[in-house]
C-alpha cells in the first residue's frame, strides 16, 4: 500500500519503509501504545492510552509537518507494511535544532529496527531540514534507548535532574545530542 507522503517523504533502509501515518493506522497506534512497558519509557505517552488519541494523533501530523512543527514517520516492514512504531523529529523555531522521539511496540523490541531507523530521521534532520543539532533525551530506566542513539553517534550530554513529571512524579532524563558537524559518523552507519 502506498501513501501520500506531502510533506513527509517515504524513506527506506534495509528492512524498514518509513512513511506518514495515515488513518488506517489508527487501531495498530493505539494497540501498540496501550502497552505500559512503552508507556513507562516515553515522557508523551499516558497510560492508560486513551482510545480516541492515536486518531487524534495521527490527524495532526500533515498540518504539523506543513508548518514545521513536526515530522512523524510509521515505522514499518518493506516487505508486509505491518507497522511497528514511530519516529519523529520536533523542530524548535528559530534555533536550527530538533528534538528526536521514537518508539516501538513491544514485540518489536531488541531487534535493531529503532536503530535503523533514526539514521534516516537524521539524515531528513541534518540535509532536508538543514539543522544544526538534533537531541533527544531518555529516562535513566531505558538503557536500550540510550544504546539507540549513542549507535546512531549521538554523545551523551548530560542529566537533566527532575526535569520530567511523568505521573505525577519528578524524573531525570539523560541528554543526548548530535552535531551536524558530526555527519560524517553517519555515513558509516547501516
Amino acid at each position: 500500500m502506498r501513501h501520500e507522503s506531502g510533506p513527509i517523504p517515504e524513506m527506506t533502509t534495509y528492512r524498514l519503509l518509513l512513511r506518514p501515518f495515515g488513518e488506517a493506522d489508527a487501531a495498530d497506534v493505539f494497540t501498540l501504545l496501550s502497552s505500559p512497558e512503552v508507556a513507562a519509557g516515553m515522557l508523551s505517552i499516558p497510560f492508560p492510552y486513551p482510545p480516541d488519541l492515536a486518531r487524534t494523533w495521527i490527524r495532526s501530523r500533515r498540518a504539523a509537518a506543513e508548518e514545521g512543527r513536526a515530522f512523524s514517520w510509521a515505522i514499518t516492514l518493506a516487505d508486509t507494511s505491518e507497522l511497528l512504531g514511530s519516529v519523529t523529529l520536533t523542530p524548535e523555531p528559530g534555533q536550527s535544532r530538533a528534538e528526536l522521539g521514537y518508539w516501538l511496540g513491544v514485540p518489536y523490541w531488541g531487534r535493531g529496527y529503532a536503530s535503523e531507523a533514526v539514521p534516516a530521521a537524521l539524515n531528513f534532520g541534518f540535509g532536508t531540514l538543514a539543522l544544526h543539532r538534533i537531541q533527544a533525551t531518555v529516562f535513566p530506566r531505558n538503557p536500550a534507548s540510550a544504546r539507540v542513539l549513542e549507535k546512531a553517534g549521538f554523545r551523551r550530554e548530560g542529566l537533566l535532574r527532575g526535569d520530567a513529571k511523568k505521573g505525577g512524579t519528578f524524573e531525570d532524563l539523560i541528554l543526548f545530542a548530535r552535531l551536524r558537524s558530526d555527519q560524517d559518523e553517519l555515513s558509516r552507519l547501516p
